[in-house]
Parts: C-alpha cells; structure tokens; sequence
C-alpha cells in the first residue's frame, strides 16, 4: 500500500486537510540535524498553525519558534514555547495586544520586529507606562525589499536608539533574504552570501562601537541549507514541516518528506475525458497559476484546467478507470497558505486516522 494511502478513508469528509503525523516528526529530526542542533532553530509556524505540531518540536528539543501573527505566537505559548517571535513591526492595535499577550504568558518571552525610529519610540512609551519591557529585534533589509531598514548610513542610529532605552530589550537582528531562490544550491548559495556581505560588515560596525555581538536570525527555508553553514546564525525554516511541491521540486539538496496532503474526491464526471473533483479554490492555495496548485500522487496522465470555489475540473486521459466517488491525495504547491483554508485536519498515523487537530493559528484572534 502507498504511503499515503488511509485505510479508514470512507470515514473521512472532503476536501480534507491530513497530516501524516509520523513524516512531520521525521521532518522535524531532519531539521535539527541540518541546523546541527534544536538549539540553532527559530522554526517558523505560519507553516502549520496548530499546537500539536509546535508540540512535536518542543519535544525534540526546539524551544524558540517564529510567526506572522499574534494569533500563531499564542498557539506557540499554549504549545509550551519559550521565545516566540513575531516577525513583523506591529502597529496599532497590535502593540496593546501583544502586551495582553505578555500578560497571558509571563513565562514566554514575545519579541517582535522594529525598522522605524518612530515604532521603537512608540514600543519603549507603550511598554514603559505598562510596567513592561518591549523584545525587539531590529529588522534589517537586506534586498527583498519587503520590510526592513536599509543598510544604509542611518541603521547604525537606530540600533543605537534601541539598545539605549530602559523599556526596550534588542536582542539582535533579523535578516530575511526569502527572495532568493534559485533551483541550483550553489547558485543559491552565491546569492545568499553576496547578500549576507553588508550584514557582516554591519555586524563590525555594532561590535566595534562597544556593544555586545548580537543574535542574528537569517533566512527561512529556501535560504536554511545556506545559513546553516554559519555557526553563529540562528535558523527559521518553516515549510520543512510539512513540506510541499514547490520546495520539492526546487530546493533538491533538502531532504524532507512530504507531510500534509489534500483528499479530495470525484464528484462528477461531466464529459468524457473531464472529471470534477471537490477541491476547489477554497481547498488548495491559488495564488499560483493553475498548473502549480495541485500535484495528485494517485492520478496519471492529467490536467487541471479549473477551478471555481467548491470546484476542481481535470482532464484525465484513463477516464472511462475513474468513477464518481474516487478519492485522490494530492500535494499542495504552497502548502502554507492551503493549511490556512482548514478549521481542522485529519492526523494519519500508521496510514488510520483517529483523531483531528484544530487549526487555531488561522484565526486572527483567539484571546487577546
């Protein structure tokens, strides 16, 4: 039997998130051994979102962990996480709900991202009047362009600044290169330390002006079998977890296993060589074009050429073998934005799925 195959699948509703609890833990392992210690890794949850799967890390040693949201750091401290940084600057109502959160979890150290002198002036104001201090790391923009402060002549002011203030804590930096990705890992290796030069040189400037060596967090999956090679940087892959197509196919030096796969069934079959199946844009990840969305490991010799939101047109070649009520596993291109979609997912264990765990980091709320 394949490995993906459930024996209980007659049980199980569709669309369906799984995931195959025994790959996630070997995924895990094989994280730790490339970072050469759970020690090295701040592994980023946006990825999965549930609990249980941060649980499964504590357990093999990983205590400090990244997100998106406020929503994914309290799942990581209901989980029992220990550091949890939440990798964007929060503004607004979120800096008052990352204090109720500090509140909620006195024993988790929250930390979140700072590249304006104006947020760290409102971070130290803040947190002073509430008795707390601000965990920061200051966000460096080192050429994706998305968030950060340039490496320019004013990034030095900044660190200054919040290396000075009594209510904020600068724990170091944060360096996310997510735009490199080439297919070749020497070439993306090339890149990724063209790219690390100027925060090295930057990482003179901090030590020679008297101040201590900071942490550095860099990269996240596509950049992990690079700056895994530093030994004084700090990890947060995150799609290694679960894993899906698109690293797969891409990212070849990295040896994980596919964990969360979509179940979907045939439910109709509209015209020779068409099938439908009840997977639709509500149930994979379709901010890619149509044909990277879904790869079926149990269909040959197809195409998706639709999609609406409760369904999923495929040309098939073998159409007369295939009938209405069919399951198919398929793995996801993007498989974290897909995990989003999902209140829940079916856990397989031993190819039987007996229990579900909830998706609660989806949520944008759950109690702050």
């Amino acid at each position: 039997m394949s490995w993906y195959k459930i024996t209980n699948e007659y049980e199980l509703d569709s669309p369906a998130l799984l995931i195959y609890k025994e790959r996630v833990k070997e995924n895990i392992r094989k994280m730790i051994d490339i970072a050469g210690s759970a020690e090295r890794l701040f592994t980023h949850v946006k990825t999965n979102k549930m609990p249980e799967i941060v649980k499964m890390m504590l357990e093999q040693g990983i205590t400090k962990f990244k997100c998106a949201t406020i929503a994914e750091a309290e799942i990581s401290a209901m989980a029992g996480a220990k550091f949890v940084l939440i990798a964007h600057q929060l503004v607004g109502p979120k800096i008052d709900r990352l204090i109720q959160l500090s509140r909620l979890y006195p024993a988790v150290t929250f930390a979140s991202l700072i590249d304006t002198l104006d947020v760290a002036r409102e971070h130290n104001q803040v947190f002073g009047a509430n008795g707390l201090v601000s965990h920061v790391f200051l966000d460096v923009n080192s050429g994706m362009d998305r968030s950060g402060h340039p490496l320019d002549e004013n990034i030095m002011d900044l660190y200054r600044y919040l290396s000075s203030q009594a209510d904020i804590k600068l724990h170091g930096l944060h360096v996310y290169d997510g735009h490199i990705r080439a297919v070749d890992f020497e070439e993306r290796k090339h890149e990724i330390d063209e790219g690390f030069v100027d925060v090295k040189h930057f990482l003179e400037t901090i030590e020679a002006q008297g101040f201590r060596k900071p942490m550095v967090i860099a990269g996240g999956t596509p950049a992990f079998t690079s700056h895994a090679l530093r030994s004084e940087i700090y990890c947060s892959p995150g799609t290694c977890v679960l894993w899906d197509w698109g690293y797969g196919d891409k990212l070849n030096e990295q040896p994980f296993e596919f964990a969360a796969l979509v179940l979907t069934r045939i439910i109709s079959k509209p015209q020779k060589g068409i099938i439908t199946v009840d997977m639709g844009h509500k149930a994979v990840s379709a901010e890619n074009p149509i044909d990277k969305r879904i790869r079926f490991l149990n269909l040959s010799d197809y195409e998706l050429i639709g999609q609406s939101e409760e369904h999923g047109v495929v040309k098939v070649k073998d159409w007369e073998a295939l009938k209405v009520g069919d399951v198919l596993y398929g793995v996801p291109y993007h498989v974290c934005p897909t995990v989003n979609l999902y209140d829940e997912a079916y856990v397989v264990e031993n190819q039987h799925v007996e229990e579900t765990w909830q998706v609660l980091g989806r949520r944008r709320k759950i109690s702050v």
